[in-house]
């Protein structure tokens, strides 16, 4: 397991919204020292982080895990772009689960995990 320092996680699917399990998941990486970036359609913050548009699709460096809070009805035209940034793993949280997207994930040598990132950060497991 890395040290948090080292793990960049995007946050595919931020909102400031505080009842909705991506922004907990901020809190979480927050409280335990992971460096994250929210990304989404949203506009706002997420612990002090501006909300990028995830309709521009930035170019981002050294991420680490990417964590998905959108469901697969809606990740069809992100794709391409979130395996462009490279990551290491990708988390699929539950009812975001899509083969499709496993499948090329993992044919570019991503790592597919479908958990709970919620459970894997208050479990010492991320």
């Amino acid at each position: 397991m890395s040290s948090p320092k080292t793990i960049k996680t995007l946050i595919v699917g931020a909102t400031p919204n505080p009842s909705r399990y991506a922004y907990v998941a901020a809190g979480m990486y927050e409280d335990k020292g992971y460096e994250f970036i929210p990304i989404g359609i949203k506009n706002g913050e997420v612990y002090g982080k501006e909300i990028l548009d995830l309709r521009r699709k930035p170019d981002l460096e050294d991420i680490h895990t990417i964590t998905l809070y959108i469901g697969p009805d809606h990740q069809g035209e992100w794709i391409d772009y979130l395996l462009s940034l490279n990551p290491k793993r990708i988390i699929f949280n539950p009812g975001t689960e899509n083969p499709e997207f496993f499948q090329k994930a993992k044919a570019q040598g991503v790592e597919v995990v479908p958990a709970c990132n919620l459970v894997m950060l208050s479990t010492n497991q991320f």
